[in-house]
């Protein structure tokens, strides 16, 4: 009669363990941007980058501190934060949204995949639709490398860019996203 219990126990639990293993999650993903003139480039960094990825259901979210982004000058940080995203207001960027092109079963098998990334993409308050092109590669310790590259207008995300310094910052901020997962 035990030896039943505990089947029965072990098979009811078998469905949450599998679903656990299509779930995969970072806490140090990677976003890098770029903004090139042909007066200054400005670039910062930011390695706190948090995301979950459901395999299964092809779910994907992350989230972005904003005054976790790194620059090479520290006045540049500054007017980023106080001036442009108002970080104290605004002070993360999200998104949520899905990955078609692959299941699964690919995060079962080491290999390079090429997916499309649609969602919405929220930014000092604002929310946008984003299709990107991403590649997912799995590797044979079971991890995932997410990287994506896009851009973003400040605009379209109500950041002002005052007539003084339009010179100094791009129409069109480049975007690279690098996440690691590992499986929850």
């Amino acid at each position: 009669m035990r030896t039943l219990a505990y089947l029965t126990l072990a098979l009811a639990m078998l469905p949450a363990s599998l679903s656990a293993q299509e779930r995969f999650a970072t806490r140090n993903g990677h976003i890098n941007f770029f903004s090139g003139t042909p007066v200054e480039n400005i670039e910062a960094d930011n390695n706190k980058v948090t995301s979950v990825f459901d395999a299964s259901t092809g779910a994907i979210e992350f989230a972005a501190l904003i005054k976790a982004f790194e620059f090479e000058k520290a006045l540049m940080q500054e007017h980023f934060n106080e001036n442009y995203m108002e970080s104290n207001t605004h002070p993360k960027a999200n998104f949520k949204g899905k990955v078609s092109g692959f299941t699964a079963a690919d995060a079962m098998k080491a290999g390079s995949y090429d997916v499309d990334v649609s969602g919405d993409l929220t930014i000092h308050g604002v929310t946008k639709p984003l299709t990107t092109k991403a590649t997912f590669v799995v590797n044979a310790d079971g991890t995932i490398k997410a990287n994506s590259d896009f851009s973003v207008r400040p605009e379209d995300h109500g950041i002002a860019i005052p007539g003084v310094v339009r010179k100094n910052i791009a129409e069109q901020i480049k975007v690279k996203v690098d996440l690691t997962y590992a499986r929850m």
